[in-house]
């Protein structure tokens, strides 16, 4: 029997992953617009664990999840819960709860200062002081969104997958599209470390770990970012039932 089952309840997609107290399993995803009790149930049906740890950005989905796991111990990350790290936020109950996870999973996983870029249906920027506490961030739009409101607002810009494009000038209406947003993209991501950088004091060990959908692609000529974990926000809220499951079901 696994330790905990852990969902990341996303606007795009949500993640579920079988976890031991020591590290996560293989990660299922269902889109989050397609979400029912039915196809969750069905999911799981033949999973065995002994905890949920939740953290949903969706809050119609998050009842949901209530009313599926009613009848087991479950773990609602917000910012009352005890994450193990501090929060210095002026309203803590506006962060999301998948940027809570991905601060305690680098607080844990590396030595802070740190910030967390996200590239989501929206591109976090979570930070971490040097004494392991949650500041605050930034948030822009994501790189798919961005594209995805160029093919819906004009007539003849295409829908394109995201990939590295062949060079700066586009020798095709495609190509042009994938360079303005892959290279764009790095260059909107780098101005605004260059910035965090600047107001943290002593940020001269800053780790920059990357994480989400896009985080492989943009990193990949992106210097300032030092990691790229794809599971960070699953890794949070493992790190997050070991507070909490694990200390009665061990």
């Amino acid at each position: 029997m696994a330790a905990f089952l852990l969902i990341d309840n996303s606007n795009s997609y949500t993640k579920f992953a079988l976890s031991s107290t020591r590290q996560v399993g293989a990660v299922h995803r269902i889109r989050t617009e397609t979400l029912s009790e039915t196809n969750v149930k069905a999911l799981v049906k033949s999973w065995k664990y002994e905890c949920v740890v939740l953290c949903s950005v969706v809050p119609t989905k998050r009842a949901l999840f209530k009313k599926v796991f009613k009848n087991v111990t479950l773990i609602d990350v917000t910012a009352s819960t005890d994450l193990g790290v501090g929060i210095d936020y002026p309203a803590p109950s506006t962060i999301g709860a998948d940027r809570l996870a991905n601060a305690v999973a680098a607080a844990h996983l590396f030595k802070p200062p740190a910030v967390v870029v996200d590239f989501g249906t929206a591109v976090t920027f979570d930070i971490l002081s040097k004494e392991g506490a949650y500041v605050g961030g930034v948030i822009a739009p994501g790189l798919e969104s961005m594209t995805d409101y160029l093919h819906q607002r004009t007539a003849q810009l295409p829908k394109i997958t995201l990939l590295e494009p062949p060079g700066v000038i586009g020798k095709s209406t495609k190509h042009a599209m994938l360079a303005g947003a892959v290279y764009g993209y790095r260059g909107l991501i780098r101005e605004i470390l260059s910035k965090i950088r600047q107001s943290l004091p002593k940020s001269k060990n800053l780790r920059i770990i990357a994480t989400g959908g896009d985080a492989k692609l943009i990193a990949a000529d992106l210097p300032e970012i030092t990691d790229v974990i794809p599971k960070l926000t699953l890794e949070g809220l493992r790190l997050i039932g070991n507070r909490y499951c694990a200390k009665t079901h061990r």
